[in-house]
């Protein structure tokens, strides 16, 4: 496994403890990824790049303690490692949505072992508004298209009392996905350009509305 590159990270300085976190992490997803399809094999030697610093991004986009929901959060690809942020913030947390309960018992031992604050919910993403009331912020990471993404995070990025705002990494065909989300929603968007892939985006997006039928 690579060294970690956390230091290139445009500026974005984490401390040594939050390092040593992450680096624990990562001792961990390798060892649980032998049995269990946490991402894709092929990436799995370059995880500091394509993943732990890939989903620290949001760190950078959206500083300070928020509550989020993390949605399909699999390896723990961003959920784990926001909640590992936030543990050098003290404040903050992370609910992280899992149905796969081989990845979900990952995810609570990845958290445990860090100290990151988080907790997992095994339930399907239909289900978790019923169970986590408000949030500040909404991410999700090879999830789904983002129409569909946006049927998801609707419940906490609609509601009358708090409007979450969204942060879903995306790949080179973002815009066609974008373009058939407009057909279903209204929403404020800004794209950042990934720091790890010259083609992906993390699409950041607020005051989302269903368009009339």
């Amino acid at each position: 496994m690579k060294a970690s590159p956390i230091d290139v990270l445009n500026g974005l300085r984490v401390s040594r403890e939050t390092n040593e976190r992450l680096e624990h992490f990562a001792k961990l997803f390798q060892k649980w990824a032998k049995s269990i399809n946490l991402v894709a094999p092929s990436t799995i030697e370059d995880l500091w790049r394509r993943h732990i610093v890939d989903s620290l991004q949001l760190a950078q986009l959206s500083p300070g303690p928020k509550t989020w929901v993390d949605l399909g959060s699999g390896g723990g690809f961003p959920g784990v490692i926001t909640a590992i942020y936030l543990a050098e913030l003290g404040d903050g947390w992370v609910h992280l949505v899992e149905s796969n309960n081989k990845k979900a018992a990952f995810l609570r031992v990845a958290l445990a072992e860090t100290g990151a604050r988080g907790s997992v919910h095994p339930v399907r993403i239909e289900e978790a508004g019923a169970l986590i009331p408000r949030a500040d912020a909404v991410s999700a990471r090879a999830l789904a298209d983002l129409t569909l993404l946006l049927d998801y995070s609707a419940p906490w990025m609609t509601a009358k009392e708090q409007k979450a705002v969204a942060y879903f990494h995306k790949g080179r065909d973002y815009q066609r996905e974008i373009d058939k989300a407009v057909g279903r929603y209204q929403f404020d968007l800004v794209k950042h350009p990934s720091v790890v892939e010259p083609d992906s985006v993390v699409l950041e997006i607020a005051n989302l509305a269903r368009r009339a039928q």
